[in-house]
């Protein structure tokens, strides 16, 4: 035998019965509610070119994505993201669709080195997109929908920390940074590396006041506070707007009844290629990464020949179930109502029986015995299935209560409810 033959590659994972069945609830849960907002669900292809993903805009390294040739030696890649194929879809095929146009989607994506969730290569990625609306009102309205999600699938605390890109942008090139500098300062301060972001702020000569704003990114958090301790700072027109956009984003939040959920930090610096508003992280108790994530991203479109705004929000399905099964919130384990034993004489009168009572939306499991019905009786105590229905000769029909340790003897008619 093969030494690798019976193992999984690094970063994937069977999902076995239980987990499999909770991860499906989840994801019906999370679908449910992005088609009650009127998102409809579309699926991209597995493999895709790696050109879709080598744009400068996108924040994916080569060396994340798994990669190989096609029949024509072309380099394709297992994608490593949904959002990407979303704006390659709307500026070709959905490129004269009326705007804006709502996606939804759930499906894999693959993704070497990846750090959190215990450096999973491929897991599960549900998330929206809203393509063709700049305002305000969409950037909410995508907060509200992950806020929404999350409960819908059954997490109950939870904070989403809400930034703004553009803030530090003003900020930056109001101090004259280099674009490496932005880049290394943007960095220190996502990671709240005061110290870090100390030491290249003193290669410039800047005011005091400026040094001291950009200083507070890596540890001011809040509300209503921050909002206005920035905005009664003396800060340039681009970072005000940001604070105002930001400011109008939680107002539109407070008219959701969503205030409780929804933190600011103006120090949320994933990648400033990227992100061009509003980026938020999704943050809850026993899982040290964010189990979603979101934002604008305005410019990603164009590197596919269309300007449209954009927004939109992902989270993960699998640090999702690791968070709920942390926080103690279980689910229904999926049984069986009852097994139906036959020798194979009664084959045809147990089979039409299971399906009778399938038809009444009943889950029933059928047991060919070879022996008596203690074998039947084992088998169903394994699975914990609580009643056994045993078909005998002559349409002779014995229903076993498993719980209760009793049987009764019965008829066909009796047994479907039928005269």
């Amino acid at each position: 035998m093969s030494r690798w033959k019976i193992y999984t590659p690094d970063g994937v994972q069977d999902i076995l019965f239980d987990e499999c069945y909770v991860k499906r609830e989840i994801e019906k849960r999370i679908r449910n509610t992005f088609r009650s907002y009127g998102y409809y669900e579309i699926e991209t292809p597995t493999i895709e070119f790696f050109d879709v993903f080598s744009s400068e805009i996108e924040h994916f390294p080569q060396e994340s994505m798994v990669k190989f040739f096609d029949q024509k030696g072309r380099i394709l890649v297992l994608r490593p993201d949904i959002t990407v194929p979303v704006a390659r879809i709307t500026a070709t095929k959905n490129r004269d669709v009326q705007l804006p146009i709502k996606y939804s989607y759930i499906g894999n994506v693959f993704r070497f080195n990846e750090v959190g969730g215990g450096r999973q290569n491929e897991f599960t990625q549900a998330g929206v997109e809203m393509l063709g609306d700049s305002s305000s009102e969409s950037d909410a309205e995508i907060i509200a929908m992950a806020i929404n999600t999350l409960k819908a699938a059954g997490l109950k605390e939870f904070k989403i920390e809400i930034g703004q890109v553009e803030f530090f942008k003003g900020l930056a090139e109001e101090a004259g940074f280099s674009s490496e500098d932005i880049d290394a300062i943007s960095k220190q301060i996502d990671k709240k590396d005061l110290v870090g972001v100390e030491e290249i702020l003193n290669r410039y000569e800047i005011s005091a006041r400026l040094k001291q704003l950009i200083l507070k990114l890596t540890g001011l958090f809040g509300l209503a506070d921050v909002i206005q301790e920035f905005k009664n700072s003396s800060i340039n027109e681009r970072s005000l707007k940001a604070i105002e956009n930001i400011e109008e984003v939680v107002s539109i939040l407070s008219d959701y009844g969503l205030s409780e959920y929804v933190s600011i930090d103006l120090g949320m610096l994933k990648s400033l290629n990227y992100d061009t508003g509003i980026t938020f992280r999704g943050f809850t108790n026993g899982v040290g990464f964010p189990i979603l994530s979101g934002g604008r991203y305005d410019n990603l479109t164009s590197s596919f020949g269309k300007e449209c705004p954009a927004t939109g929000f992902s989270v993960r399905i699998n640090m999702l179930m690791t968070a709920m099964e942390n926080s103690g919130i279980t689910f229904e384990r999926p049984s069986v109502d009852s097994l139906i034993c036959y020798e194979k004489t009664n084959r045809k009168r147990a089979i039409e029986i299971a399906e009778a009572l399938r038809k009444q939306d009943m889950k029933i499991e059928t047991f060919v015995l070879t022996e008596n019905i203690d074998q039947g009786k084992k088998y169903a105590s394994s699975k914990t299935i609580g009643g056994i229905i045993y078909i005998g000769e002559n349409d002779k029909i014995t229903v076993y209560d498993m719980i209760n340790d009793t049987k009764e003897e019965t008829s066909f008619n009796a047994l479907l409810n039928i005269g």
